[in-house]
């Protein structure tokens, strides 16, 4: 796959969320679909369109639609690419329909989890995107078939959730997307996988023009229908980076630790929800309860505004995938728990300094 297809896939995403989007606040705006303040866990104190998913999917399956390559690229062959389109774009429409339905009218729990078994069902067995080895992190190799399968349902539910949980404060969601869809685009590129080198520059591109909109103060808010596109699209990447060939990866990267990289990508979605999870856990409450116990919330209490709040997460994951990068030519595992170490280290400092009193 050429590198002018891979640019004009990202540049068509980004130009079709650029122009479409203001059309989109119009039409949100009049037919009243937006949020309104009021809840005390709600940030902003305007009424803000909440509808902002539709436009990122639609510019994705446009995108991918239009560049998807129809020959044979680098190490990956046509039958495998086109194999793997056709689960990806079927899982991602019906999240978007789940997604849409829930940011207007709301949907219950029982027809988001059936919706997501339905997704792991397609891609997981029936598309065969699956980790299927662990290129000896803790000791393990190969894995046995049925482990593939959990662990694969496991990292897809992790990545989906990590990502609608973040979708807390003005442009984060989309500004970490942005940054792990291009740390994997830059990953497929050297390892020569075209077609998903194309999914993440267009999913970067998509988020890219999102942000100009969405950047403090938004002007729209991405909503379910956004973060489970993401969500999903993060979570084929991640499975789809640690499935690497060994002999696709070049000299300069050889000898890294493929999951340890992989999981350094993803830190800050992984980190916070794993924070919010045991917190919440402790107390007693679900998992899955509200509450204003994530990293952002912290920061804001610092006296951060959203643009600050964001700045530093951003560079949080990007100074954790440097560290992974640095300690990747270690033995898999101390590789591991180094970089695990600077993460918590660094999400650790957010809770030195005292809150501002209100």
């Amino acid at each position: 796959m050429n590198t002018s297809q891979l640019i004009l896939g990202c540049l068509t995403a980004f130009f079709v969320v650029l122009l479409a989007t203001p059309s989109l606040i119009k039409v949100a705006k009049m037919k009243h679909l937006v949020d309104e303040p009021g809840d005390a866990r709600k940030l902003h104190k305007r009424s803000v369109p909440t509808i902002g998913g539709i436009i990122i999917f639609s510019s994705i399956i446009f995108s991918y639609s239009l560049w998807f390559p129809d020959v044979d690229t680098g190490s990956v062959s046509l039958h495998g690419a086109l194999k793997e389109f056709k689960y990806i774009v079927a899982s991602l429409i019906l999240l978007f329909f789940i997604g849409v339905k829930d940011d207007i009218i709301g949907t219950s729990p029982a027809k988001k989890l059936m919706a997501h078994f339905i997704v792991e069902f397609i891609l997981v067995l029936m598309g065969g995107i699956q980790i299927k080895g662990m290129h000896g992190l803790f000791g393990i190799q190969e894995i046995p078939e049925w482990a593939r399968i959990l662990l694969s349902v496991f990292v897809y539910i992790v990545v989906v959730n990590a990502i609608n949980l973040i979708d807390g404060v003005d442009g984060l969601a989309a500004g970490i997307g942005f940054i792990i869809s291009g740390f994997f685009a830059t990953w497929f590129v050297f390892t020569g996988n075209g077609p998903m080198a194309l999914l993440a520059l267009i999913l970067a591109g998509a988020l890219a023009g999102f942000l100009l909109f969405n950047f403090s103060p938004a002007r729209i808010f991405m909503g379910d229908s956004g973060s489970l596109t993401i969500g999903c699209i993060i979570s084929v990447l991640v499975m789809s980076m640690i499935e690497t060939p060994e002999k696709n990866i070049p000299e300069f990267l050889k000898g890294h630790s493929v999951p340890v990289l992989a999981m350094a990508i993803l830190v800050y979605p992984l980190v916070d929800t794993l924070r919010v999870f045991f917190v919440r856990a402790v107390r007693g409450q679900s998992p899955f309860s509200a509450d204003k116990n994530h990293l952002h919330h912290r920061l804001l209490s610092l006296g951060l505004k959203h643009k600050g709040t964001v700045l530093v997460l951003y560079s949080y994951n990007i100074l954790v995938v440097l560290a992974a990068f640095a300690f990747g030519f270690l033995q898999p595992t101390l590789a591991f728990f180094l970089s695990l170490g600077v993460a918590v280290g660094l999400a650790g400092m957010m809770f030195v300094f005292k809150p501002k009193q209100p």
